[in-house]
């Protein structure tokens, strides 16, 4: 079994002397990824198809995970489910290289990882929400409105207008 760090680290060197079109598919189940610096995942599947391309080893590859987050409006934290596709070719030399600048190690072994954080973040909404329709905290007390409502006495009056409001009440007292 593959050390945790290690899970999406593929020995891919065999397909370097197939045939062109030759490809493997390689299956993800982990409860549990830490994705360095700041990426903790969690319950990530997905599969990648590595094919074998005159220039290199193209990765096709769709995954799944959740990560905890803090919703903007009652500030609970909550489960947040990302998905990702994403294609990169891994060239055999610099000739062939895309965007990516992606170079196929001499030793045979792709890490995943690096992707499955940078494809993963991309993800991640800017605004994360618990549910669709959050109410959000009580700007009385605090509290969040999701759970329960609930009644505040609210002066509808300025403080500084609080000795003519004295004055009022003298008045109809009179």
């Amino acid at each position: 079994m593959n050390q945790p760090r290690q899970s999406l680290r593929l020995n891919v060197g065999f397909l370097i002397n197939q045939s062109v079109g030759s490809s493997r598919d390689f299956y993800f189940d982990l409860p549990a990824l830490v994705l360095e610096p700041d990426l903790n995942l969690t319950n990530l599947t997905g599969q990648a198809k590595i094919t074998r391309t005159p220039q290199g080893l193209l990765v096709q590859a769709r995954m799944g995970a959740a990560i905890e987050a803090e919703c903007v409006r009652c500030l609970t934290n909550t489960e947040i489910t990302l998905n990702s596709e994403f294609t990169e070719l891994y060239a055999f030399s610099t000739r062939s290289t895309t965007e990516s600048e992606l170079i196929l190690p001499e030793d045979g072994h792709i890490d995943l990882g690096p992707l499955v954080r940078e494809y993963m973040v991309l993800e991640i909404p800017i605004n994360p929400l618990c549910q669709t329709e959050c109410q959000g905290i009580c700007p009385i007390c605090g509290e969040p409105l999701n759970e329960q409502s609930h009644q505040h006495e609210v002066e509808d009056s300025d403080p500084r207008l609080a000795i003519l409001r004295t004055l009022l009440e003298d008045q109809s007292t009179e």
